[in-house]
């Protein structure tokens, strides 16, 4: 992959997490022991393992870290794990090892909200200061594989990479001056750029109805994001390409001419303020993209 690779172009990849599959590791060798895993696979040995996990006391380990109901029905899931032939998982430090390997650079992980370190504790202020500056002195895979080890829950390590220092200079959005904002062009998420989007979004706008912005683009383990009907139209020219920034603010205005609190008239500073702010919040959700 990295050999067909264009300079300034990334590779997504995922490796199944080794911490997270342990309780399906144990299920295959449990049922390698059985002879189920000798040979193809039919439905057979699907049922088998039904039938025995079925018949497993509800407070067994294995019962309750590597069954659901849905697996009672769908035979895919039952191969996809308990079944799944050849499985092998990696930790945080393996998945790094494998890049330098490679001699690929990691970019970031898919998901990045999710493996948020600071964000697994309740105060970060509150932790002991000498525990808060291991944190801070802590490598971008140091701090990932201390969140696995706190959480293990997903599934996938799930990453990009690229070729080494050919990253472009980038400067987070919480760094950007006003400057910056005001000379901003923004973006929709290409995925969300639908007509099925669209037309919900104009129907939501007739009836007044905030619109579950998730349903269109599931982010894991984010909460429901509702655009009430004055963020849907502002944000609705999107759906048919980037716009500059102030474009936005100038059609705020023109939706809100005035306070709906003090009905006075509504100044261009007020509105730039409520733009920003607006596109902040979905940025970090990653449903807007911001360029500098």
């Amino acid at each position: 992959m990295k050999s067909v690779l264009k300079p300034e172009g990334i590779i997504r990849a995922n490796l199944h997490s080794s911490l997270q599959r342990q309780p399906f590791f144990r299920a295959q060798e449990f049922f390698r022991m059985l002879g189920l895993m000798d040979g193809a696979l039919h439905k057979q040995e699907i049922e088998l393992v039904r039938e025995t996990m079925k018949n497993v006391k509800d407070h067994i380990y294995l019962k309750i870290k590597a069954w659901r109901s849905d697996y009672e029905t769908n035979d895919e899931l039952v191969l996809a794990n308990h079944l799944l032939q050849g499985d092998k998982g990696y930790n945080i430090p393996e998945m790094f090892a494998a890049l330098r390997s490679a001699d690929l650079e990691f970019v970031s992980m898919v998901q990045w909200p999710e493996w948020d370190l600071l964000a697994m504790f309740k105060d970060v202020d509150e932790l002991p200061i000498s525990v808060a500056m291991a944190f801070g002195e802590m490598s971008a895979e140091e701090q990932l594989h201390a969140h696995e080890l706190l959480q293990s829950a997903q599934r996938l390590l799930d990453f990009w990479c690229g070729h080494p220092n050919e990253g472009q200079s980038f400067m987070p959005v919480e760094e950007w001056t006003e400057s910056d904002w005001r000379q901003a062009r923004v973006h929709l998420h290409p995925q969300l750029r639908t007509a099925e989007l669209k037309q919900e979004l104009m129907a939501h706008l007739t009836q007044l109805e905030g619109l579950n912005i998730n349903q269109h683009l599931p982010i894991a383990q984010q909460p429901v994001v509702l655009l009430d009907s004055a963020v849907a139209a502002c944000i609705l020219p999107l759906l048919d390409g980037g716009l500059p920034m102030m474009s936005l603010v100038e059609r705020w205005l023109q939706m809100r001419p005035r306070d709906p609190v003090t009905l006075e008239s509504s100044t261009e500073p007020e509105a730039f303020a409520v733009v920003k702010q607006m596109l902040s919040s979905l940025a970090q959700f990653g449903y807007i993209l911001l360029e500098r």
